[in-house]
This record gives C-alpha cells, structure tokens and sequence, in this order.
C-alpha cells in the first residue's frame, strides 16, 4: 500500500470545517499516525467517518464515546503532545 497516498487520503478526510478539529486531527495524523498499530489506525479511519458533532463532543467537551476502540483513539488524539507548527 503506498503510504503517501494513505497519508494524503487521510489529511483530506481530517479536514472537517472547523479550525479545531481541523489542527488537531491533521496533527494527530502528522505527529502520531504512523506510529499506530494497524488497529488504532483502523480506529482512526473509522473516527474520520464519523459525523463532526461526534468529533467536537469527543475531541473538544471532553465526552467519550461507549465504543472501546473508538474511546482508545479518542484518548490517543486527547493525550497526544504535539510538535511545533510546521
């Protein structure tokens, strides 16, 4: 599978309409995807699909999804340092 287009797919899929997310998913996705195991990237693809209402109460207000392995990458994204803007 050629990871850049991979990478590519995603950074389009992170783009979600609002600033917020927007930063901290592509961030996410920068600074933290490739060192996922497959299923936490499963996981990752699986949040993108995901309404931006769900996003924002998970990633923003601080709920929690009752999916396990959703409520995983969610904690992922919240817990992640991330690098300096590029």
């Amino acid at each position: 599978m050629d990871t850049a287009a991979v990478r590519k797919r995603l950074r389009w899929r992170c783009r979600r309409g609002t600033k917020e997310l927007d930063l901290l998913l592509e961030r996410f996705l920068e600074d933290r995807f490739a060192q996922l195991d497959s299923h936490d990237q499963a996981a990752f693809e699986r949040l993108l699909g995901l309404e931006d209402h769900f996003l924002q109460d998970w990633l923003i207000a601080g709920q929690s999804p009752t999916d396990g392995e959703l409520h995983r990458i969610v904690e992922l994204i919240r817990t992640t340092e991330f690098s300096p803007p590029r």
